[in-house]
């Protein structure tokens, strides 16, 4: 729906948008990790809406749910039709508002587009795009990750229509969401695909890989590990002309360099990436992406390493290494670009570290929950499986929320006794530092949770134009 005045969620510069109203929902996507019903829970995902307003009566509760149509869809990652990037000045669509979440299903293809207007506490579908449609138009499956750009919605997708590679992008209209096609023109030799991002101010695009659908749908393939088949690179485009400019490679045996954290400021040409395991000694690490002179460059700026274990306490797949590897699964930077959260999915710790210098971070606080060995708990709770997975930062990057599955087939062979959902919030001081809020603690029977996104926009939904 086409507005007059630009919507009031819209900010020009990261600097505008830390003054924003606190958030008072948050939307979740949860999965159904039965779909076959054998757990007695066969019933659909859904996206929740939660109350994260401290002066409510109904703080830490589900307000509001729709569920999807079908049973398996696996909800992941999802993102809005529209945000700030439409106040850029070659956007052609500057009135659009941000009313929509497009909800993909990594395991089904479908991209579902909800409504979140009038009521948001009440969202309802309004559109399913099957995924014929997708495969037809963009020649993709399993969409993954969805931005909101100036000109269109962009959507990443793990591969082909087949469940093999390449992977890639393609674009859907703002207004009507169909289906518009493969956004490269020139591929280069990118073939696996992950997430992506970008650097406005500068006309480049940044992707990252993780693996091809048949490479990760019925878990982690350790043959394809120790062969270094996963990702291990990073992909640098002309992002008006679609073109492949450059191919950033890890050092050998770096694993799955997912989630990408540009620098909000769009004069910053900089930003980072989380790699999840190295298959040398089991750390994980993050690397910042640079400009360097006419090209791009990559370093290594934290590397995080396992934790001794008793072997009996580990995962099969774990024992033989007598220890815990972090498994850095997503990274989060606050919106004054000083603050880089990194969720240790293995170890159960949320790391916050001050980036003010990109290649030099500082440890700034921790935070345990869960963790494949510790099982920390919360003070609302005994002790808790999973670990730190989503991560999502407040305008005023006050508040971070997380979530604790990562994805269906990985989660039992990381937690064999399987993941019981739990979302829940984590203070955040100006001056660096994180606390646990005893208050908040969401628990989900039969369902996982995956995704959160905050009502107006957060620290992952929304690109700028002006510093």
């Amino acid at each position: 729906m086409a507005l007059w005045t630009p919507d009031p969620t819209f900010y020009p510069s990261p600097r505008l948008a830390m003054t924003a109203p606190p958030e008072k929902l948050a939307y979740l996507v949860t999965f159904n990790p039965d779909p076959g019903g054998g757990n007695g829970h066969a019933r659909p995902d859904a996206l929740n809406v939660l109350d994260v307003d401290p002066e409510s009566s109904s703080y830490g509760r589900v307000v509001g749910r729709v569920e999807m149509p079908n049973v398996g869809d696996e909800l992941h990652h999802f993102g809005w039709n529209a945000c700030s990037s439409a106040l850029c000045p070659y956007a052609p669509h500057p009135h659009v508002e941000r009313r929509y979440l497009l909800v993909p299903g990594l395991r089904s293809s479908r991209i579902h587009i909800i409504d979140t207007k009038p009521d948001p506490r009440q969202p309802r579908l309004a559109k399913v795009i099957e995924p014929e449609e997708v495969a037809k138009r963009a020649g993709y499956s399993r969409p993954h990750t969805s931005h909101c750009a100036p000109d269109g919605i962009y959507l990443s997708a793990l591969g082909n229509a087949e469940g093999g590679g390449p992977g890639g992008l393609f674009v859907l209209d703002h207004d009507t969401f169909d289906v518009l096609g493969q956004w490269e023109v020139e591929r280069g030799p990118q073939y696996l695909a992950y997430d992506f991002w970008w650097h406005l101010g500068y006309d480049t695009m940044i992707t990252s890989e993780w693996g091809t659908p048949d490479m990760i749908e019925d878990g982690l393939q350790p043959n394809l590990l120790l062969e270094g088949r996963y990702g291990r690179s990073l992909h640098v485009w002309d992002l008006r002309k679609r073109r492949h400019l450059q191919k950033l490679e890890l050092e050998e045996g770096q694993q799955m360099p997912l989630e990408l954290r540009p620098a909000h400021d769009p004069t910053k040409a900089y930003g980072f990436v989380g790699v999840v395991v190295s298959t040398k000694n089991l750390a994980a690490s993050i690397w910042t992406w640079y400009r360097a002179q006419d090209n791009w460059a990559l370093r290594k700026v934290i590397e995080i390493p396992p934790e001794p274990a008793d072997p009996s306490l580990l995962p099969p797949a774990l024992q033989p290494f007598s220890a815990v590897p972090p498994l850095v699964t997503d990274i989060n930077l606050s919106l004054d670009d000083r603050f880089l959260y990194v969720s240790c999915w293995g170890t159960g710790e949320l790391r916050q570290y001050d980036v003010s210098d990109p290649f030099a971070p500082k440890l700034t606080g921790t935070a345990r929950l869960g963790g494949i060995v510790s099982h920390a708990s919360h003070p609302k709770s005994g002790p808790l499986n999973g670990g730190p997975q989503m991560v999502e930062v407040s305008r005023d990057g006050r508040r971070v929320y997380l979530s604790n599955s990562l994805y269906r087939a990985w989660d039992e062979q990381f937690y064999p006794e399987g993941i019981q959902g739990w979302v829940t919030k984590l203070n955040a001081s100006p001056s660096g530092g994180i606390s646990v809020d005893p208050n908040f603690f969401v628990e989900f029977e039969g369902e996982r949770p995956h995704q959160i996104h905050l009502e107006g926009g957060d620290a992952s939904s929304d690109s700028y134009c002006y510093p």
